[in-house]
């Protein structure tokens, strides 16, 4: 499991390291279908429990409960399919440093976003990962050169956050602080993911010893701030604890476990397509659910904002690919000549 695997997009519980696992050894009882419902609905009610959360704790406790609940049901997964620890220093390093950009940070952030902006608003802003990571792939690496296709999305992609913010009326209404911390939480995440390809491939360790030892650190670190920042609560609510908690043990937790086997049976590319669902349910959750308003912008921006990230996760055919590689070895060989 240390070959890196296209990028994923970006999900709002859980940022898995871009590893392809090795091939399932049996077929799961569920079918693969079923299971990509079940991870996008879990996904897409994040932004909801998050909302919910904040009604009855800070930002960054809520933040320390999901790791805490997300920790232990990976930790019980480990357990069971006895998985090993990674034993390298150096590994340890990088996973903390995984850790706060696909963990602890951008979790706080999008808490902290939620106070002041609706859920619905937090999961579109979600779905600009892949659009950042775009953005950060043109100099960060060097193997991962854009076509024109891509740098297409990449302007899609921003014409359509600019329709969701409502730029034409001078951002009038709009909450800055709130928006800009959920915007620059989606943007950790592709920090965090081009880090890891960087540091953590070929390291040995499975996608989901690597994935739970990064959960892990992300606990201790919100386990360091948190106090620090805020009290105990002296009551649990019961709706906003019961929100915690299933964010943690569903969106942070099990929600990896499903993502995981999905790769394993369908391949990342399949895989991460859960993420173009993934505002649409927030987005219907936060007005069914929460009564959150809607605007024609916010559809429609969400709309352009998908059809950008999806041309920037385009790939060129095999086809494409080959005829790329055959015109720059006739390059070579005729500047040789």
């Amino acid at each position: 499991m240390s070959v890196p695997c296209q990028q994923p997009a970006a999900p709002p519980a859980a940022s898995v390291p871009p590893f392809t696992p090795a091939p399932a050894t049996r077929r799961p009882a569920v079918d693969w279908r079923i299971r990509f419902a079940a991870l996008s609905l879990i996904w897409g009610f994040s932004f909801l429990l998050i909302k919910v959360g904040t009604q009855g704790f800070a930002p960054f406790q809520v933040t320390l409960g999901r790791l805490l609940a997300g920790t232990a049901v990976l930790a019980v997964a480990m357990a069971m399919r006895r998985e090993r620890l990674p034993r390298s220093a150096r590994t340890w390093g990088h996973i903390t440093v995984a850790a706060f950009f696909l963990n602890a940070l951008p979790f706080s952030l999008f808490s902290y976003a939620e106070l002041t902006i609706p859920s619905t608003l937090a999961g579109i802003c979600n779905a600009t990962s892949p659009l950042w990571g775009m953005a950060l792939s043109v100099v960060a690496l060097s193997e991962d050169r854009p076509t024109r296709r891509r740098v297409a999305g990449l302007g899609v992609g921003f014409l359509g956050v600019l329709t969701v913010l409502g730029a034409w009326q001078g951002f009038s209404g709009l909450d800055l602080p709130g928006t800009g911390m959920a915007l620059l939480a989606s943007f950790s995440y592709a920090v965090g993911w081009i880090y890891v390809r960087r540091t953590l491939a070929g390291t040995g360790s499975s996608t989901l010893t690597l994935t739970g030892s990064q959960l892990f650190i992300g606990t201790l670190q919100l386990a360091v701030v948190t106090p620090v920042f805020t009290s105990a609560p002296d009551t649990f609510p019961l709706l906003p604890t019961l929100s915690v908690l299933a964010l943690g043990a569903l969106g942070t937790g099990l929600a990896v476990l499903l993502q995981y086997g999905l790769v394993q049976e369908v391949g990342p590319t399949t895989g991460q397509m859960v993420t173009y669902f993934i505002p649409v349910i927030a987005t219907a959750a936060g007005v069914a659910l929460l009564g959150e308003q809607l605007t024609w912008n916010t559809p429609v921006g969400a709309v352009i904002v998908l059809a950008g990230a999806a041309l920037t996760q385009s790939r060129p055919s095999a086809t494409t690919a080959a005829r790329t590689r055959t015109a720059g070895d006739r390059t070579k060989r005729l500047s040789r000549t």
